[in-house]
């Protein structure tokens, strides 16, 4: 049994219990080959969640100080995050978004599932946020589906992304999967900035149909400094 294996076969019946998530749509999630999951991200859980709930593993991006905690805290965070599939990277840096870029497109040309949140960045007020085109390139590069997704409910369990989850009835948690996105018409055009907004803006589209969040046509980052 691998690490991914043993965590989703402890946590998975805890993550049930107390937060009761519903899941719909997983069976549009393809049972092989390379696949895109795309979709809002309205706090810190929806990493340890999205894993969890899929059939597959899924492999995504994380900052490399989530694994670099020398406390006990900090060594199990390493431990869980590594296990469901979190890649370390650090984003801070000048050449970050090509690392992140690079990684998925690694996972996805070995047949793997890669989770990405073209915000960029954790919503500050709920709303949904102008998407980045990294997800657009990945798409293109190596031809791979998009499933859009939405993360419904988690900002109440932990609102601010901060502190420990809450539990409660009004509390409960929805993971929505749309259809499949193909973009195979836009072969060979990933370096086409209107393309690449266009394939963005169209799985933001998705997304947003699926959580039924309020648009904002800016990055959460300038919102955020804002």
């Amino acid at each position: 049994m691998s690490r991914f294996q043993l965590i989703k076969a402890v946590l998975g019946p805890i993550l049930r219990l107390l937060f009761r998530p519903r899941v719909e749509g997983a069976g549009n999630i393809p049972g092989t080959g390379p696949v895109i999951l795309a979709g809002n991200h309205l706090t810190f859980i929806d990493s340890m969640i999205l894993p969890l709930v899929t059939g597959r593993q899924v492999f995504f991006i994380g900052k490399d100080s989530y694994v670099t905690g020398r406390t006990l805290k900090g060594r199990l965070m390493a431990w869980f995050f590594t296990g469901v599939g979190m890649i370390p990277v650090d984003r801070d840096g000048g050449r970050g978004g090509v690392a992140a870029l690079m990684t998925g497109r690694r996972v996805l040309e070995e047949g793997g599932v890669f989770g990405i949140y073209p915000e960029g960045t954790r919503s500050p007020d709920g709303r949904l946020y102008r998407g980045r085109t990294g997800i657009a390139r990945l798409t293109l590069m190596t031809g791979a589906p998009v499933v859009p997704f939405a993360m419904i409910g988690t900002d109440r369990v932990q609102p601010g992304g901060k502190g420990l989850p809450r539990v409660g009835r009004d509390r409960r948690i929805t993971v929505r999967f749309g259809t499949p996105l193909e973009f195979g018409r836009y072969e060979g055009m990933d370096r086409d900035r209107y393309v690449l907004r266009a394939v963005t803006d169209e799985v933001m589209t998705e997304v947003m149909r699926l959580s039924g969040q309020e648009y904002v046509d800016m990055y959460a980052t300038k919102a955020k400094a804002a």
